[in-house]
């Protein structure tokens, strides 16, 4: 992992990574924040901010113990140090059931030393699409994706079984309330047998991508013209009537005859 660094003096480093972090909404994460060479900072003032709120102390702690007098009130409940690793100069911060809110930049500061780095903090949300048939014809089948519960919005891929992409109307997509983000996408495929489809949705800004397949084979039946199907029953109706009459005619003559041996 590549490392940026801020020095105080030549003898220590505060050090946090310079990639993002990205957590999806929901999860519990964990923001890197390390004093290099490690001296213990159980006794010193650490701060954890995130500048442009209102109230910009995202974790405070003093005295061997955290404050929450200065706390954002969003945060509470939902921060955390390593108590027991600040001996060896770790002041990294656990985020409990992150909000997509909580995107943004952080920064750490052991604030005797006038010390800080800063990281970025990426939120996402995902969720699995799903796929149906909408409309299914003797040469074609019209195929319908939808995923629900995205942040940022996502693409969406069609691709035939043998990853192929295929030509796909365009994406509709809308924004709920919650800001998350719903998508759906339609294509036209030949049928072929036992071919298959993935409707793959994918966001590139926190690097997560899911999957729906789906198999178009002889399980598909197409339904037969209504007049056929008139035809068809019209004909097992006639069947049966005959066999039954062929039946009752055979007991007639067994009541009519009964020592005769057929």
């Amino acid at each position: 992992m590549i490392l940026i660094k801020q020095s105080h003096g030549v003898a220590s480093e505060l050090i946090s990574s310079d990639q993002p972090i990205i957590a999806l909404a929901g999860d519990d994460v964990i923001l890197p924040c390390q004093l290099q060479p490690a001296v213990s900072l159980s006794s010193e003032t650490l701060l954890w901010t995130r500048p442009g709120l209102d109230l910009k102390y995202i974790h405070v702690h003093k005295d061997g113990k955290p404050v929450l007098m200065n706390q954002n009130r969003s945060y509470y409940n939902r921060t955390a140090l390593f108590v027991d690793q600040l001996m060896n100069g770790n002041i990294s911060l656990k985020l409990f059931r992150v909000k997509l809110s909580d995107a943004g930049r952080y920064t750490c500061i052991i604030d005797s030393k006038k010390m800080e780095t800063s990281i970025q903090l990426i939120v996402g949300a995902v969720s699995s699409p799903f796929i149906e048939v909408v409309t299914n014809n003797s040469e074609h089948l019209v195929l319908q994706c939808a995923s629900t519960g995205w942040y940022p919005e996502p693409e969406v891929f069609w691709l035939d079984g043998e990853g192929n992409l295929l030509s796909a109307g365009p994406t509709e997509t809308v924004r709920g309330p919650d800001d998350l983000y719903t998508v759906s996408s339609r294509v036209t495929v030949e049928k072929r047998h036992s071919n298959s489809f993935t409707c793959r949705v994918h966001q590139n800004h926190i690097n997560r991508t899911r999957e729906s397949h789906i198999l178009v084979p002889d399980i598909i039946v197409v339904p037969l013209p209504v007049p056929t199907a008139v035809v068809v029953g019209l004909a097992a109706a006639v069947v049966i009537c005959v066999i039954c009459c062929i039946r009752r005619h055979q007991q007639d003559d067994e009541e009519e005859n009964p020592g005769q041996v057929v």
